[in-house]
């Protein structure tokens, strides 16, 4: 099981480290709220035909008592997820890609501490895991470091996406991981139609423009990836699911090489070495018993 989830988790951080270049393509005459709105949208309706479709398979486990109604929950953590992605898309106007990248996935070290501080057994792999993606991280991500408006901004968002994995983590295994996903979406794309209504003038014609991009920063991440985490969540430990989220850092910096041409250099190809021994120490124990 623990091999599933370590798939499935890998899964969303490829889909959200793709979803970077679509982010870069789709944001032209975007603003953050303008761009958010569609995407959530389109993941609320592919969601929306998951739920209609598997309705029947999932009401026989609940008759089971297998898992109780997952849609109040969904929309609790929905309200995470919308406060931690707006806050990213608003400081990623003032900082730098490889930046946001590094602060915000921060949360590599900020899950362990919150789930030590809810009273669960950190392993030591798992720190030392930690401790190698964190600075792998910093090697891919980051060229130069001074701290700016948006800087902090990330640092901030860090510490909201540490919640929003900790509340997963806390409630996947109990509920119904379909309807949560789709009611943290539902309310992540309401609350940013009406950020787009409030805080921009909204353009058709530039949505209309970016709907490949749209489409696929809303089916693939916000529909299929975050459903990934959930289903991941459910059977790997919160600090290991936190250091293979951020393997997003890899997979956008990959996609960037193949499909906009960026170059990587000696320093960043080390630094994605650095993360996947970093990933490769938390998952030490599992590698053992298959020896």
């Amino acid at each position: 099981m623990q091999a599933k989830g370590t798939l499935m988790l890998l899964g969303a951080a490829f889909f959200w480290g793709t979803t970077f270049v679509a982010q870069l393509t789709g944001m032209d005459g975007l603003g953050p709220f303008s761009y958010a709105a569609p995407r959530y949208l389109a993941g609320f309706l592919s969601l929306l035909a998951v739920l209609i479709y598997t309705r029947k398979s999932r009401a026989v486990e609940r008759r089971k008592k297998n898992y109780q109604r997952g849609f109040l929950i969904g929309l609790l953590i929905g309200l995470v997820l919308f406060v931690a992605s707006s806050m990213q898309q608003i400081a990623l106007q003032y900082s730098t890609a490889g930046k946001a990248a590094f602060i915000t996935c921060l949360y590599i070290v900020f899950v362990p501490l919150g789930a030590k501080l809810l009273g669960k057994i950190i392993r030591r792999e798992n720190w030392i895991g930690a401790g190698l993606a964190i600075i792998g991280l910093y090697l891919l991500a980051v060229e130069s470091f001074s701290i700016q408006v948006g800087d902090a901004i990330l640092f901030v968002s860090a510490f909201i996406w540490t919640a929003q994995i900790l509340l997963v983590d806390r409630f996947a295994s109990r509920v119904d991981l379909i309807e949560l996903s789709t009611a943290q979406v539902f309310i992540v794309m309401v609350l940013s139609f009406a950020a787009m209504f409030a805080l921009e003038t909204p353009n058709l014609s530039a949505m209309f423009d970016a709907w490949l991009a749209i489409l696929y920063g809303g089916v693939m991440s916000a529909g299929v990836a975050f459903t990934l985490q959930l289903y991941g969540q459910r059977y790997a430990e919160p600090s290991t699911a936190a250091i293979l989220m951020s393997f997003e850092a890899i997979f956008g910096a990959l996609a960037g090489w193949l499909l906009l041409g960026e170059v990587m250099t000696s320093r960043e190809i080390f630094g994605c070495m650095l993360m996947l021994a970093g990933m490769l120490a938390t998952q030490w124990t599992l590698i053992k018993k298959s020896l």
